[in-house]
């Protein structure tokens, strides 16, 4: 009797923990559809263990008991979602971060692009925007930044703010400096930043080539005649069916035989468009749209 009693107390706490995960699922379910009525906001397609974690990162840190409580904070604190969106955006960047890439990069596009009358590129979830500054430098050097404008977008406007200020801790910099040594930067990286307000401002004649917007790839539509697209991992959270998403509005983009460079642990392999693109070279991620004919 006591071997059964001990079994069933075991079967109940079993289902116990099984509702309060469907309970959890329930309250995420919701939660998710409140935002994306709300503020327009698509997270059903990210990958659900980073999703997850990242909703009981917030739920700790406003002092919620459960989701619930969260989701009923969002729904009436606009200022409580912009924190939500901080912790969902990806904002761990660097200048001229993965310099060889950088390197390949210079070296193998910069020379293409210089047959266009105009260029125009577009660096998708942009972050706090260094890597569109760094992409501003190396037009600089490649003598492309006159004829240039560079798109930066995020959906994160907190990290968009930050970006169009264009001001970094200056114990930043000495890595940023390394980096650009390393992408092989033909200048002294000092040329481009002065000090101020306790930090590094990079310099008008980058700043004023590049435009920040807010942009939202879970469901807004392409920009037109793009000649190269950062996406750099960015992707690396969405499912299957997102990833897809983004690479069909970044396909249309572009123009024929414009570029694309993702991140180190992203690949166009299995995806949608995978046969619209050819690789530029098999150390990095950059590739290039194929002709299409009508």
């Amino acid at each position: 009797m006591t071997d059964l009693l001990l079994e069933e107390k075991n079967k109940e706490k079993c289902n116990f923990l099984l509702s309060i995960n469907e309970r959890e699922q329930l309250e995420v379910d919701l939660l998710l559809q409140a935002i994306f009525q709300l503020y327009g906001y698509d997270f059903s397609h990210y990958a659900k263990a980073s999703l997850y974690r990242r909703i009981k990162n917030v739920q700790v840190r406003e002092h919620k008991k459960h989701i619930t409580e969260l989701t009923s904070a969002i729904i009436h604190d606009r200022y409580l979602f912009d924190r939500f969106l901080q912790e969902m955006s990806i904002t761990v960047t660097d200048m001229f971060r993965d310099p060889p890439l950088f390197k390949i990069l210079k070296n193998s596009v910069m020379s293409k692009l210089q047959t266009y009358p105009s260029i125009n590129i577009w660096i998708a979830g942009c972050a706090t925007g260094e890597e569109a500054y760094s992409i501003a430098i190396l037009l600089h050097e490649a003598g492309l930044l006159e004829r240039s404008r560079i798109y930066a977008t995020d959906y994160n406007n907190s990290s968009i703010a930050i970006a169009e200020k264009g001001i970094y801790p200056l114990q930043n910099i000495r890595q940023y400096n390394e980096n650009y040594l390393a992408a092989g930067g033909q200048s002294s990286f000092s040329n481009y930043y002065h000090q101020k307000y306790d930090g590094a401002l990079f310099d008008h004649f980058l700043r004023s080539k590049i435009t920040f917007a807010q942009h939202n790839l879970m469901k807004d539509e392409s920009f037109a005649q793009m000649h190269l697209v950062l996406c750099r991992n960015v992707m690396i959270y969405f499912d299957n069916y997102l990833k897809n998403r983004v690479l069909s509005v970044i396909k249309e983009s572009l123009v024929q035989r414009g570029f694309l460079m993702l991140g180190d642990k992203e690949t166009l392999e299995l995806s949608d468009v995978s046969l619209d693109f050819e690789s530029m070279s098999p150390r990095s991620r950059i590739y290039q749209k194929k002709l299409q004919f009508d």
